[in-house]
């Protein structure tokens, strides 16, 4: 499997994996052939890069915090929990919290898996996607943190509706119609749940030097949900832009995260935040220090910027072998250019 730029595919290539519905049922699965009439279909509903199926990559193991029944259940319950909101009723907090459940189980079953965000995003999927990013990457952080089990699950559901205030409401940056503001309205009134996970929507805007919204919060003033909630919506929003802006790869996204360390971000939980996240996905294609190219194919924990990568011997255009390349075990060399 190889990450891959759409505007690259061919007819006939392999899908590499699954790319979800907003609803949460799969649009197209892994290993379906793709044609002509797919391929527009992806880019017209916003789809900038898919993964394929490459012979020399096969073996490539595709390492995920949650398994696809926990994706789709998340959003397909998002999808209705926002559907209900929109008819002007009140959403399911015990569905809400066994969703919540599901994903807290994945993640501390594969909680040594460093994160990478690989959910192939369209236009009407992508609030989906974005939750439960958000969601996931908070409880793998809490987790490394030290959390206990109800500091996880107030976390996980805080960071799962962090966005709630969007829904229904332009955009506004300050004020009490601010979407962090009108979450935690929506939120602190849910008798089942914690204050503090309304807080999470009410706080995941503010920064540690004073400058965030809606209330200008410094320091221990904000609480850690809302701090950790905060660098996981931040790192979800460089990988996929809400915006038109540009997005960036991981090992950008990190470099943007700790410039923000100590003002926007809080430096102690980007400090955890930077050991469980892998800088350099499998799959990704690089060119090394070296001079020589290939593709990303396993990770160590504990060093995330050291992978290990897969160069392809050629003769001609013929693919003749390959060689691994361990750069744990080679200190002076490094990935100079990330080319995908």
């Amino acid at each position: 499997m190889k990450l891959v730029d759409i505007e690259t595919v061919e007819p006939g290539q392999m899908l590499g994996k699954t790319i979800f519905s907003s609803n949460g049922t799969v649009l197209l699965s892994t290993g379906v052939q793709l044609t002509v009439y797919m391929i527009s279909t992806l880019k017209r509903i916003g789809v900038t890069t898919i993964y394929i199926d490459d012979p020399m990559f096969r073996d490539i193991t595709k390492e995920e915090l949650l398994s696809e029944d926990t994706k789709r259940a998340v959003i397909h319950q998002m999808s209705e929990m926002f559907e209900t909101l929109r008819s002007g009723k009140t959403f399911s907090s015990k569905a809400i919290g066994q969703t919540v459940d599901d994903l807290l189980d994945d993640v501390l079953k594969n909680q040594n898996i460093l994160i990478h965000l690989s959910d192939i995003r369209t236009a009407d999927n992508a609030m989906f996607l974005h939750a439960m990013n958000v969601c996931m990457m908070s409880s793998l952080l809490g987790l490394n943190m030290g959390l206990n089990m109800i500091q996880l699950k107030e976390l996980a559901i805080g960071a799962l509706l962090h966005d709630i205030g969007k829904l229904g409401a332009p955009e506004v940056q300050e004020g009490r119609m601010h979407h962090a503001w009108r979450g935690f309205d929506l939120l602190k009134n849910k008798r089942e749940y914690s204050l503090l996970i309304a807080h999470v929507a009410f706080q995941h805007h503010e920064s540690v030097d004073g400058s965030g919204a809606p209330r200008g919060l410094t320091g221990d003033d904000i609480h850690l949900y809302a701090k950790i909630a905060a660098v996981a919506n931040t790192y979800d929003n460089l990988i996929y832009p809400i915006n038109d802006d540009s997005p960036m790869m991981p090992h950008e996204a990190c470099e943007v995260l700790n410039a923000l360390s100590g003002t926007q971000l809080d430096h102690e939980v980007l400090v955890h935040f930077m050991r469980i996240v892998s800088i350099y996905p499998n799959g990704i294609s690089v060119k090394l220090s070296n001079r020589q190219t290939g593709v990303v194919v396993g990770q160590h924990r504990g060093l995330p910027g050291r992978p290990i990568v897969r160069v392809i011997d050629k003769e001609g255009d013929e693919a003749v072998g390959y060689n691994e390349i361990d750069l744990a075990q080679h200190p002076t060399l490094f990935i100079e250019t990330v080319l995908s």
